[in-house]
C-alpha cells in the first residue's frame, strides 16, 4: 500500500460522495509518508478478521475495536462509535477495506473531521446539501426517549433555513454554523419547557436534565454529582436562567478557562489562585471581557468542591470536565525536561558543578543549624557505663547543660570549623549522586521512578560519601569529646583539627569506615525515599502545587526520623572505633568485636545511646539542608525557562498515532446535540447501497 493507492481510495470514495473531494485535497498536498501508511496497515490487519476473495475487511465490530481500543463505553456507548464506521464504509457493503481505513484515518486528521463527519451523517443521499426534511428526520430520530422535543417551527431555526414554502437546503458551511448554534436553542427550548409556571427559574434536577442531554459526554463524573449543587450559587434552592446560560458558556470556553487558570497559576507563588486572580488575568489577557462574574462564580464552585478555602490549584480546575476529551493527558502528568539547546560534556560537567555548589551550600546551612545537638549526641555515644565510673551525663538535656556550664557557648560548636570544611563536598555529593542516579534509573519518558530505583539511588548516595564523611567524622568526633577530657585533665594539651590529621595519617582517618559504610548506605536508602514519598503523597507537590519552605522542611525532618533511629546502632559502633580509648576503657578492634562488647559490657540498649540526640540531630539537619537545596534550585535555577519544556507523559509524540483520542473527538458536534445520539438501531434511514 503506498500513496498513490491512498489517492485511489479517495478517488472510489470521491465518486460515492462528493464531500469527500475535500478528503482527496488534503491526501494530494499532504506529504503522507510511508511509515503512516505502514502504521495504518499494521492497525487495519490486526483487527480485520473477515478475508473475501483474498482480502481482508473490518465489520463494525472491528472498526470499533480499532479506533477506540481505550474505550469503556460509558460516557460514550458502543453503538455511537458505529456512527464512524457509517462514514468509513463508503460503498454501503457493511465492511471496510484497507483503503476505507487509510482514507477514514486521514479524515479524522482534518482540523474540521467533527463537523464533516456530522454533515455527511445528516446528507444522506450525498449530494453535498442538506435539507430541512433530512435534519428533522436524523435529529428526531436520534433524541433520547427522555428528551424534551425540539421545536423545529422555531424562529431560531426558521432564520437558518426559511419558513414554510420559502425553505432553502443548506451547504456544509451554513450546516456548520447550524450546528455550533443548537445546543444554545435546545438549552432555550429546554429550560421554557420544564419553567411550567414562566417565572424565570426551574428546580435542581430538571437543571440537571438539561445538562445532561446536551453535555454529559464533556463532563467529569464529580461535576455530575454535584449539577443539582449550582443552586447554592446564588440566594434559594432555584435554578434561573441567568445560571444556566452561564453553566452552558464555561462548559464552551472551557478551553479558554484552562489557559487563564494556567497563566494565573503560573503567576502565583504558592500554584493556588482565586476568583479575583482569575478575573485580573483573564482581564488583561484578552482585548474584550470573556467572563461574567457569575461564570466566575461557578467556575470557582465547582472546581472548588472540597475545597472551601477559595484558594484553588490545577488539581482542583482539573475535575470539571472529563480528561477522556483532552488531545494530551491532563496537565498534572507534564514533567520538565530538557530541551537539547545545550549539550556535550563541557556543558554536563557545568552542571554537576552547579549541583555540588548548591548541595555545598546547603549542607553547610543544614550543618550548622544542629551542630549543637550533634556535639551532644557524640558524647552521649561515647559515654561509657562501666569500667570508667560514674556517668558524666544522666541524659542529652542534662550533658547539654553541662557543655554550657563548663566549656561556654562557644563548646556546643566545639569542631565546627573541620565539620564546615568537610559537610560540603559530603552533603554536595550525596545530592548529586542521588539526583544523578534517579535520573538514570527514572524511566526517561514519563519520569516515574520505582521504590526499590529509589532506595538504590539513595544508597549509593550514602556510600559515596563515605570519602569526605569518614575523615571528616573522625576529626570532628575527637574534637567534640576533648571538653570533657580536658575539663578532668587540666593539664592536657588542647589538640587542634590539624594535628589529628597529622596523627592519624591517612590510612587512620579512615578508621571505622565500614562502620560509617554500614550507617550511612542504609541512612541514605531510607530518607531519600521517605522524602520524595512525603512531598508527593502527604504534601501533594506536583506542577500544579509547589510545596512552601515549611512543607520542605517538614518533609525533610520527617523522613530524617526513621533513617536516623534506625542506624542508630551502627554509629555507635563507628563513634566508639573512631574516638581513641582512655586508660580503662574497651579497645575495640572491627566492627564485630565492638558490637559484640558492647553488648555484653552495657546490655542491648546501648546501641541506641544518643538515639533522640541522633534523631534531634539528624532530622531537622537534613530537613534543612534539603529545604536549602531546594530553595536554591529555585532562586538559582539552572539555565532558563526557555530551555525547558513540558512534555505530556503518554501524548502522541512519545506513544505513537493516538488514534482514539481523534476517533472521541470526531463525536463531539453529534454528541452535542444529544448525549445518546446513535444509539437507536433506527438513528439514520437507509441509504442506497452503491454498485
Amino acid at each position: 500500500m503506498n500513496f498513490f493507492h491512498t489517492i485511489q481510495a479517495a478517488e472510489t470514495l470521491e465518486a460515492a460522495h462528493p464531500k469527500a473531494s475535500s478528503s482527496l485535497e488534503i491526501l494530494r498536498k499532504t506529504p503522507t509518508s510511508e511509515k503512516v501508511l505502514g502504521q495504518q496497515k499494521r492497525v487495519f490487519e490486526n483487527f480485520a478478521s473477515v478475508d473475501k476473495n483474498g482480502q481482508k475487511y473490518m465489520t463494525q465490530d472491528d472498526f470499533i475495536a480499532a479506533i477506540a481500543p481505550d474505550e469503556d463505553y460509558k460516557k460514550i456507548q458502543k453503538e455511537q462509535f458505529a456512527i464512524l464506521f457509517r462514514v468509513a464504509d463508503a460503498d454501503r457493503k457493511g465492511l471496510v477495506s484497507l483503503q476505507d481505513f487509510v482514507v477514514f484515518e486521514n479524515l479524522l486528521s482534518k482540523p474540521d473531521a467533527d463537523y464533516e463527519i456530522a454533515f455527511r451523517l445528516f446528507d444522506i443521499n450525498g449530494t453535498g446539501k442538506v435539507t430541512f426534511d433530512q435534519f428533522k428526520e436524523i435529529l428526531s430520530a436520534n433524541l433520547g426517549p427522555d428528551s424534551v422535543p425540539f421545536d423545529y417551527n422555531c424562529d431560531w431555526l426558521n432564520l437558518y433555513v426559511g419558513v414554510d414554502g420559502k425553505k432553502h437546503d443548506l451547504a456544509y458551511e451554513e450546516f456548520s454554523q447550524l450546528l455550533k448554534g443548537i445546543q444554545g436553542e435546545r438549552l432555550r427550548q429546554e429550560f421554557k419547557y420544564y419553567d411550567k409556571d414562566q417565572i424565570g427559574f426551574i428546580n435542581p434536577d430538571a437543571f440537571k436534565k438539561i445538562i445532561l442531554s446536551i453535555a454529559k459526554h464533556k463532563l467529569s463524573d464529580s461535576l455530575i454529582e454535584h449539577l443539582p449543587t449550582l443552586c447554592n450559587v446564588s440566594a434559594g434552592n432555584k435554578i434561573s436562567y441567568a445560571n444556566v446560560v452561564a453553566f452552558y458558556n464555561v462548559v464552551r470556553q472551557m478551553d479558554m478557562v484552562e489557559r487563564i487558570v494556567l497563566k494565573a497559576i503560573s503567576q502565583s507563588s504558592d500554584g493556588r489562585i482565586t476568583k479575583n486572580d482569575f478575573l485580573n488575568v483573564a482581564a488583561k489577557s484578552t482585548r474584550f471581557s470573556l467572563f461574567t462574574p457569575l461564570e466566575a462564580d461557578i467556575i470557582f464552585h465547582f472546581a472548588g468542591l472540597g475545597n472551601p478555602s477559595g484558594r484553588l490549584g490545577l488539581r482542583d480546575f482539573a475535575q470539571l470536565l472529563d480528561a477522556k476529551w483532552q488531545q494530551q493527558p491532563q496537565i498534572k502528568t507534564v514533567v520538565e525536561v530538557p530541551t537539547k539547546k545545550h549539550e556535550g560534556i563541557w556543558w554536563g560537567i557545568l552542571h554537576q558543578i552547579y549541583s555540588f555548589t548548591l548541595g555545598a551550600i546547603a549542607g553547610s546551612f543544614g550543618a550548622t543549624a544542629v551542630y549543637p545537638i550533634d556535639l551532644v549526641k557524640t558524647r552521649m555515644q561515647n559515654q561509657r557505663s562501666r569500667v570508667v565510673g560514674e556517668l558524666l551525663y544522666q541524659n542529652s538535656v542534662d550533658c547539654f547543660k553541662k557543655v554550657v556550664k563548663n566549656e561556654g557557648v562557644l563548646g556546643l560548636y566545639s569542631g565546627l570549623g573541620p565539620q564546615l570544611v568537610g559537610v560540603a563536598p559530603e552533603k554536595a555529593i550525596k545530592l548529586t549522586v542521588n539526583d544523578f542516579v534517579r535520573r538514570l534509573t527514572s524511566d526517561p519518558k514519563t519520569g516515574e521512578i520505582t521504590l526499590a530505583s529509589e532506595i538504590f539511588s539513595g544508597s549509593t548516595a550514602g556510600g559515596c560519601q563515605v570519602i569526605f564523611t569518614n575523615p571528616l567524622e573522625i576529626v570532628k568526633i575527637r574534637l567534640q569529646v576533648q571538653g570533657e577530657y580536658l575539663k578532668m585533665n587540666v593539664d592536657a594539651p588542647r589538640r587542634s583539627a590539624i594535628w589529628i590529621v597529622k596523627h592519624l595519617g591517612i590510612v587512620g582517618l579512615y578508621k571505622g569506615a565500614s562502620a560509617c559504610l554500614l550507617r550511612d548506605i542504609p541512612f541514605s536508602g531510607i530518607y531519600f525515599p521517605a522524602y520524595a514519598h512525603l512531598k508527593k503523597n502527604v504534601f501533594k507537590e506536583g506542577p500544579e502545587k509547589r510545596l512552601s519552605i515549611t512543607e520542605l522542611l517538614l518533609a525533610g525532618a520527617i523522613a530524617g526520623m526513621p533513617a536516623a533511629y534506625f542506624t542508630t546502632p551502627a554509629d555507635v559502633i563507628k563513634t566508639r572505633l573512631q574516638v581513641e580509648a582512655r586508660t580503662g576503657e574497651t579497645v575495640y578492634n572491627g566492627i564485630v568485636d565492638a558490637a559484640r562488647k558492647i553488648h555484653h559490657e552495657e546490655g542491648f540498649k546501648a546501641f541506641f545511646k544518643g538515639g533522640p540526640a541522633r534523631v534531634l540531630r539528624s532530622s531537622p539537619q537534613f530537613g534543612a539542608t534539603l529545604m536549602a537545596y531546594e530553595v536554591l534550585q529555585r532562586w538559582l535555577p539552572w539555565g532558563s525557562t526557555e530551555e525547558k519544556v513540558g512534555r505530556a507523559v503518554g501524548s502522541a509524540s512519545e506513544t505513537g498515532d493516538l488514534g482514539y483520542l481523534r476517533s472521541r473527538n470526531a463525536l463531539k458536534i453529534l454528541l452535542d446535540l444529544d448525549y445518546k445520539f446513535g444509539v437507536s438501531p433506527k438513528s439514520f434511514p437507509a441509504q442506497q447501497q452503491q454498485p
